[in-house]
């Protein structure tokens, strides 16, 4: 079968109407083509070219090939103009992250970078990103469930402070914090498991001797925020994450022991891929501000 380097060498030759030109362009020696021509016209068992005093002259069957190759290289250098727009200023990521406060400032750097930016993004819960990642659904994470599986790269993006948010009319709604163990006993609408905000919620609670009291589970944020605004009870969520709400009061817990950490992360093979290489250094020049660095000992 013939190969790209021998039908390369044979258009060059054709195109340039002999051998020492073609090698000229090409940087490389007559001989080397001669012999590159000859491969080829020996596998394929047809004369391309009349060797005479002047040069080469293409055979009808060499006509026909030169016809082929020009379509073939053509497409080749549309391949490199494309591959390298995209390169500039273009390309493709898919993201999974648990939520959108820290991707998007990052995607917003980027995209600045690369105006003609392709993403698609998927929302899970923090297990449900490191999922993503690891079987090559998603290109880059943003999760606050720090992996600690060899295969990851990880970098250590934004801290968020804990709080519990309720309804405006609740009596509550006049503080400005509240003591986690002001919550012994109280109804709370928490994520399903696998979310790393109820992680750190319990985790809080227990370090502190705390019980709640009646329940409700609900499996996205949306769902949980309607049904702590119906009154079903009060829910746990990080500071950035809380949003506006008209409805809802958000009180910063006084004295949480642990902290939401957040992260960046892809797998460690994929690391130097230009793309996600542009990612993290996103990540790193959006949060750069003291305010939103993890702090050593978080890390």
């Amino acid at each position: 079968m013939a190969s790209v380097t021998q039908l390369r060498a044979f258009h060059f030759v054709a195109t340039a109407g002999g051998y020492s030109q073609a090698a000229r362009e090409m940087a490389v020696s007559q001989s080397t083509l001669s012999g590159q021509v000859r491969q080829l016209e020996a596998i394929s068992g047809v004369v391309l070219f009349e060797r005479g005093p002047r040069g080469a002259t293409l055979t009808a069957d060499g006509e026909a090939l030169y016809e082929v190759t020009s379509r073939l290289f053509s497409a080749f250098t549309e391949a490199g103009r494309m591959l390298k727009s995209r390169k500039a200023d273009g390309g493709r990521l898919r993201l999974a992250s648990d939520g959108t406060v820290h991707l998007l400032p990052i995607l917003g750097a980027l995209r600045r970078r690369r105006p003609k930016l392709v993403f698609s993004i998927q929302l899970h819960n923090s297990d449900g990103v490191i999922e993503q990642i690891t079987q090559y659904r998603a290109d880059v994470g943003v999760t606050g469930q720090m992996p600690t599986d060899s295969r990851f790269h990880v970098r250590p993006l934004a801290t968020m402070k804990l709080g519990v948010f309720l309804p405006k009319s609740h009596s509550w709604a006049q503080r400005e914090s509240v003591s986690i163990r002001d919550l012994q006993g109280l109804p709370f609408v928490l994520r399903e498991r696998g979310s790393r905000t109820r992680e750190v919620f319990e985790q809080n609670l227990v370090a502190c001797g705390v019980t709640l009291g009646d329940l409700i589970e609900v499996s996205t944020r949306d769902g949980v925020r309607e049904t702590v605004a119906a009154g079903f009870g009060m829910g746990a969520i990080a500071d950035l994450e809380f949003g506006f709400d008209t409805r809802l009061h958000f009180l910063p817990l006084r004295d949480p022991c642990i902290a939401i950490n957040e992260y960046v992360v892809c797998l460690e093979e994929r690391r130097r891929a230009p793309m996600i290489a542009e990612f993290f250094r996103c990540a790193g020049d959006a949060f750069e501000q003291p305010s939103g660095r993890l702090s050593p000992e978080a890390a």
